[in-house]
């Protein structure tokens, strides 16, 4: 018998248990459903509701059966449907009739919200732990190789010179953006659903303050409608975790670039790269490629749970069931990728003499232009004079650095000596020293802003 199936006169198909079973996926939920449980039977007997003596019998029932799944001992019955129903199974046959009162004053409406919205919490948590760790890979990569000039790019050609630890830390903004976004939706997924009943609340006295505090919830849902329908924190954490796999499948992506022959810039750890079956030369970036198209999962996980919710009336709808393998596979999928790209970046080597190369040349024509401008030719006739330059090196096989005094003032007479300085990549990242700007002094402030932000992380966990 069903444990909702008084009304019913028929066994229900096997087919619809099937179908209609969540427990092959929401089993994961069982530490959360459990301390919800043992928060709500608390309540209960606190409340004078039940008697204490059954509130201790549930609450040592429930701390058994966690024992026993944490040990392997539980198999759990598809035809309970859910992890929910099979915990109130395993109580009842442990403990007998205290086990049927667990349920009272509550629904599995705002049973599971509660759980998701528990195992989401916890989730965020890891992984801003794992952020941390793949931002100090960042950090270090960038400290290690605080002088080493690059070439920056703009649609993939070269642009201009940048400190390869700037780019570096280029993507510790982007990750530190992250970080919050996921403080944020941790704010909001920190709200109390149960007490809220199936839709309407419950006629029993209960004590939400209580197990708010019991749960460690900062808040307590004010609309008991809202409270099992709102899942606007899945999908505020999805639309979170699409972007960190945005960011990720960029920095990907100049891995797989650096890494190829043709550039050159970095050699990935044998230890992150595989090779090929047929051809003996090869090293790929396959941790890198696996991410970016990674990504597309996490996406498709946000549309779907948006497409779920689109069209839900008020209050609960069986729909609502969708929601978790969205939440549990973007979870799974962003944990694997942090866990593997901070460790590839570690490992990962940079070759200064190849980047530098790089952003010599042409890279360096805006400050030759920058030099005119400051001569006092408006920088439009000189963004003009150095196109015509760069033309004439291209057509002579020259670059920037080789050209004379003499035959740069040909093209222009407010060249001179101090425009030869000019043409190194160390000088041209050395003139751009404002806030926010790749100079040497420049980037030490933001290294030091970023050792900042990770220290103070670590001294909030300690």
């Amino acid at each position: 018998m069903k444990l909702w199936g008084g009304r019913f006169q028929e066994e229900t198909d096997g087919r619809m248990d099937d179908f209609h079973s969540s427990i092959h996926f929401d089993r994961r939920l069982y530490r959360e459903d459990i301390a919800g449980s043992i928060a709500h039977a608390t309540m209960l007997g606190e409340c004078g509701i039940i008697s204490k003596e059954e509130a201790e019998a549930i609450c040592q029932g429930l701390e058994e059966i966690l024992a026993d799944i944490e040990a392997g001992k539980v198999e759990f019955d598809p035809a309970a449907e859910d992890i929910h129903m099979n915990i109130e199974k395993l109580l009842t046959e442990q403990i007998g009739d205290p086990g049927r009162k667990l349920h009272t004053g509550r629904s599995r409406n705002d049973q599971v919200a509660l759980d998701l919205r528990m195992y989401l919490k916890r989730e965020i948590e890891a992984l801003q732990e794992l952020l941390t760790e793949l931002q100090r890979a960042l950090l270090e990569q960038a400290e290690s190789n605080q002088d080493v000039v690059m070439p920056g790019y703009t649609h993939l050609q070269r642009a201009q010179p940048v400190l390869f630890a700037h780019h570096m830390l280029a993507y510790f903004e982007m990750f530190q953006r992250d970080y919050e976004r996921l403080s944020d939706c941790y704010k909001r997924t920190d709200v109390l659903p149960l007490g809220a009943g199936a839709l309407a609340g419950t006629t029993f006295p209960i004590d939400r303050e209580r197990v708010a505090e019991l749960l460690g919830f900062s808040q307590i849902a004010q609309n008991s409608l809202d409270a099992v329908s709102d899942r606007d924190f899945a999908v505020e954490f999805l639309a979170a975790a699409s972007l960190i796999m945005v960011h990720l499948s960029r920095l990907g992506e100049e891995i797989v670039i650096w890494s190829s022959q043709e550039f050159g810039f970095v050699e990935l750890s044998d230890s992150f790269s595989t090779g090929s079956s047929i051809m003996p030369q090869k090293k790929n970036p396959d941790v890198a490629e696996l991410v970016r198209g990674k990504t597309g999962r996490v996406f498709g996980d946000l549309v779907a749970l948006l497409t779920v919710l689109k069209g839900l009336p008020l209050a609960y709808n069986k729909d609502m069931q969708e929601d978790k393998e969205s939440v549990f596979d973007a979870v799974d999928t962003l944990k694997g990728c942090l866990e593997i790209m901070a460790p590839m970046i570690s490992t990962m080597k940079l070759r200064p003499e190849t980047t530098r190369k790089a952003a010599g040349g042409f890279a360096l024509a805006t400050d030759l232009a920058d030099f005119l401008a400051k001569r006092g030719l408006p920088f439009r006739q000189a963004h003009e004079v150095l196109g015509k330059l760069v033309y004439h090196c291209i057509q002579n096989g020259k670059q920037l650095e080789e050209l004379s005094l003499e035959e740069l003032a040909s093209f222009s007479p407010l060249f001179d000596g101090e425009a030869l300085g000019l043409l190194s990549p160390e000088a041209s990242v050395e003139l751009r020293d404002h806030l926010g700007g790749t100079a040497p002094r420049q980037v030490a402030k933001q290294l030091a802003r970023a050792q900042k932000i990770l220290a103070g992380r670590q001294e909030k966990q300690q």
